[in-house]
């Protein structure tokens, strides 16, 4: 880390033009450990530092500040529009697989694919994901639920125990309503999962696994809810493809009959 630091220190628009790659491979470090630089300067996560770094180039070369930003104006053309969300979504990926714990969720992965029951909590943005990693598991002959109502997700989690797996995904990690049903089913003794963008936040205090994402810096036409979408969905991507590995005898086929069964309705309705 100090590496880094003493990189991007030295030469602020070298290092801008750089990706999280790049600048690991320049320092001789890692992904993850250019991530972790970024977050003890105080950003949220790489892309923010190369922001920065990227302004404070344009300061000390013309004494203003940088004429393009990836913020999107309301008068940006269509075109830009694609060109900064494209850009904004790359970034988010790439800096949450560089810091995401792979012992955390293989952790994660092992617990879920030899659970008798997985309930996965979220709100919001967050509930569409949630409901996203339900399905999926579904697909392979897994049992799952995404309860939507609050209420029913804290009475679904006080039928859990050990064995059965539960996962919160909220980005600010302070949701109660995601909170409250993870807190019931960590007591019960299930097995709880996190994923959220802040790795100290209330909800890690009942999740045994924590797996942390990373999202582009809000602005006024792109919320965090909106951002975080992009991270949370490579992590459930990454739960999921785990699960089907190490379930692959029983996954393949469940897999293969669902396609089949939804091609068959397909065919039998009217033209």
């Amino acid at each position: 880390m100090q590496r880094v630091a003493e990189a991007v220190a030295g030469d602020p628009a070298g290092c801008a033009a750089l990706t999280v790659t790049g600048l690991a491979e320049l320092t001789g470090t890692s992904e993850a450990t250019v991530v972790r630089t970024a977050r003890l300067l105080g950003y949220p996560g790489y892309r923010d530092l190369r922001l920065a770094l990227a302004g404070l180039a344009a300061q000390q070369q013309s004494g203003r500040a940088p004429a393009i930003t990836t913020d999107i104006a309301v008068d940006d053309p269509i075109a830009d529009v694609v060109a900064k969300l494209a850009y904004e979504e790359q970034q988010t990926l790439a800096d949450t697989a560089a810091g995401l714990d792979t012992g955390q969720l293989g952790a994660a992965v092992s617990a879920l694919a030899g659970a008798r029951r997985t309930d996965v909590y979220g709100i919001g943005a967050s509930g569409l994901v949630a409901q996203d990693l339900t399905q999926k598991l579904l697909r392979i002959g897994l049992i799952a639920h995404a309860p939507g109502d609050p209420h029913l997700a804290v009475t679904n989690a006080v039928q859990l125990r050990a064995g059965d797996v539960a996962i919160a995904i909220t980005h600010s990690g302070s949701t109660g309503d995601v909170i409250e049903p993870l807190r019931a089913a960590f007591e019960r003794g299930a097995t709880t999962v996190a994923v959220t963008g802040r790795p100290d936040a209330p909800v890690t205090q009942y999740a045994d696994h924590v797996l942390t994402t990373s999202t582009s810096r809000e602005s006024e036409l792109r919320p965090a809810a909106m951002s975080s979408r992009t991270s949370q969905l490579l992590v459930v991507d990454c739960l999921f493809v785990g699960v089907a590995q190490r379930t692959f005898e029983a996954a393949a086929p469940a897999l293969a009959a669902s396609y089949e069964a939804l091609a068959h309705r397909h065919r039998s309705l009217p033209r």
